[in-house]
């Protein structure tokens, strides 16, 4: 695969993870909670992308049971917990709060894969590191008011930062053993049986009993939101750098609040539109350096 493509797969994996709102506003609505949501887009996923493993290449469903580590990473460290800390945050203080401290996960990535990859720290890299994180700062809205951030949010809220940002290094791990389809459907296989019993599993189906409507929206959600993002990022990521990936990545928000702006008519002043350049130009600035 060529940067270019790379690119391509990564910046398409953000986008897609930028469009949940749409997604959880309909399922929020039915009287279902953040990680009961997280749960079926989840488990969804899992039935879908092994049912579509077992269909057209069933030798990719095995793994050794000694590199189930590498799942346990990408699947429970990394996604469930990530998930369980970001929901706390959110209740502890408020969504922009969580959302900028989530969003340190690029920093995490960086520097974790130059000390385990010897990845280089080049001067680009961290402009485009700068303008990610400020324009994070700036989407969420935090220099907004004054906001007073209980302590047990704010570890909360770096550790939902720092186990997301684990995705894409016991995700490094995992591709060097096997491919991005594989690893994609083991990371919801472990997501899943961490989450299950947290989620109420019987509420859930009572609620989507109850409105076969929803049922299009549950599946959207894990197709547009699990499944092909997930894929897309890993697959990105099997061809370039994990600091890189991460940055890029965080073309997220930028279209998460796009999104609010054109289709919610959600608020938006000079400081989030400023916020969401810095983070299309950080990403700019990371594919001119493959232009080179």
């Amino acid at each position: 695969m060529t940067a270019g493509k790379a690119n391509a797969c990564v910046l398409a994996a953000g986008a897609m993870w930028g469009t949940i709102s749409i997604f959880v506003r309909h399922l929020d609505g039915a009287g279902l909670s953040a990680l009961q949501i997280c749960l079926i887009r989840t488990f969804l996923a899992w039935v879908m992308t092994g049912a579509f493993l077992a269909s057209v290449s069933p030798g990719r469903l095995s793994i050794r049971l000694r590199d189930s580590w590498c799942f346990i990473g990408t699947g429970i460290i990394s996604y469930a917990l990530f998930s369980t800390c970001y929901f706390m945050a959110v209740a502890m203080s408020q969504v922009s709060v969580a959302v900028m401290l989530l969003y340190t996960s690029p920093v995490f990535v960086t520097l974790l894969s130059a000390v385990l990859f010897h990845e280089s720290m080049t001067r680009r890299k961290w402009l485009a590191l700068v303008c990610t994180v400020t324009g994070c700062v700036l989407v969420a809205g935090v220099l907004q008011g004054h906001l007073t951030v209980p302590l047990p949010a704010l570890a909360l809220g770096l550790g939902s930062g720092f186990l997301y940002a684990l995705y894409s290094i016991f995700g490094r791990f995992a591709l060097r053993r096997y491919d991005p389809l594989t690893v994609t459907f083991y990371t919801f296989t472990f997501a899943t049986a961490a989450m299950l019993p947290l989620g109420h599993p019987g509420y859930i189906v009572e609620i989507l009993m109850g409105d076969p409507s929803l049922w299009l929206w549950a599946m959207g959600i894990a197709i547009v939101c699990s499944v092909l993002p997930y894929f897309l990022y890993t697959k990105g990521l099997q061809h370039m750098e994990s600091g890189k990936a991460a940055i890029m990545a965080t073309i997220e928000p930028f279209v998460g609040s796009a999104i609010g702006i054109f289709f919610f008519a959600e608020p938006h002043g000079l400081l989030k539109l400023i916020g969401m350049a810095l983070i299309l130009g950080s990403v700019i600035i990371l594919n001119k350096r493959e232009k080179r």
